[in-house]
């Protein structure tokens, strides 16, 4: 891509360059050629930093050449080439892969998928906030998929309980397996938290998975180690910025019915004398800021050696 041309076109003549409007044509006239350069190229494996391919290198070049004064620089047209060219060959690339190719349930799929998005908003190759009709298409497929995954791909089945105090039979192991593997979809939907709004990714994680799909699950299993492992796999999950801002004692609505289960836990474990596995439910509790279960429950048994979980 030569930009060798334009770049003299703008020094020799800039008059003439301004109203030739071309800043506003080069995103059209370089989208065929970005595009031959991208017919091997998936978002999806082996993740590529932008800035290391040569189309992006030679329009970030001629952008930012300095062939007008530093006065006028900030009103450069020049400098929205880039910008439009992400918004009208790269996102749209993006939402195709993300419509037909993305597997939601491939962590590595969804990991690159991610990091190039933060690659493209937050290093603002194109501004985190700015209004563009491409990226809303693409959050939109984004969550679609999401959506679609939730309801196609997630099957826990429940069986007696009876039957799933048998460990090491063939429901018991078969209801883990695809446990696991809503627990896999659940972990890749909260990795897009900042890039998609965070009302979306609660809903798809919280009250679509983690509420009617896991929780269902362990519910239906008694309580014990396998369960408490469980129970740390999903809270390690969360974004801590979801708690940063609660009210004092109070954890996500969303997360309520989760916090009456590992309370129940709790009080299980506590009259089966299991001290140390119901130390961990309460840092549970503590870590989704549902302090004022925890303290309910320390009143209620009295036990003001456990106190400190809550930093007292």
């Amino acid at each position: 891509m030569n930009s060798r041309r334009a770049k003299e076109w703008k020094e020799k003549i800039p008059d003439s360059y301004c109203d030739a409007y071309i800043s506003f044509c080069l995103p059209k006239l370089l989208n065929p050629l970005i595009r031959v350069q991208l017919m091997n190229w998936n978002p999806l494996e082996n993740f590529t930093e932008l800035e290391e391919m040569p189309w992006f290198k030679a329009i970030e070049e001629f952008s930012s050449a300095n062939t007008v004064s530093e006065s006028k620089t900030d009103d450069d047209p020049d400098q929205e080439v880039l910008p439009r060219v992400i918004e009208k060959t790269i996102l749209p690339k993006m939402a195709a892969f993300v419509e037909s190719v993305w597997d939601p349930l491939s962590t590595s799929q969804t990991q690159n998928l991610v990091q190039l998005c933060n690659n493209i908003f937050a290093k603002q190759v194109l501004p985190k906030n700015k209004c563009s009709q491409a990226k809303e298409d693409l959050m939109n497929v984004v969550v679609l998929r999401m959506k679609k995954s939730i309801e196609e791909d997630v099957f826990i089945p429940l069986y007696p309980k009876s039957t799933m105090e048998d460990r090491s039979s063939p429901q018991s192991m078969f209801q883990d397996r695809r446990f696991w593997s809503a627990v896999k979809l659940f972990s890749n939907v909260l990795l897009w938290d900042g890039i998609v709004q965070e009302d979306m990714v609660r809903d798809l994680g919280l009250s679509k998975l983690l509420n009617r799909y896991l929780l269902l699950n362990l519910l239906n299993t008694p309580p014990g180690p396998d369960n408490i492992i469980k129970c740390h796999k999903v809270v390690a999950y969360l974004p801590e910025r979801w708690f940063q801002d609660l009210e004092s004692g109070s954890t996500l609505p969303e997360l309520q019915n989760f916090c009456q289960y590992l309370l129940q836990c709790a009080r299980t474990l506590h009259k089966n004398n299991h001290s140390d596995e119901t130390k961990e439910v309460l840092l549970l509790l503590v870590k989704v800021k549902a302090l004022g279960v925890v303290k309910g429950f320390i009143e209620e048994y009295k036990l003001e050696h456990l106190k400190s979980v809550i930093g007292k």
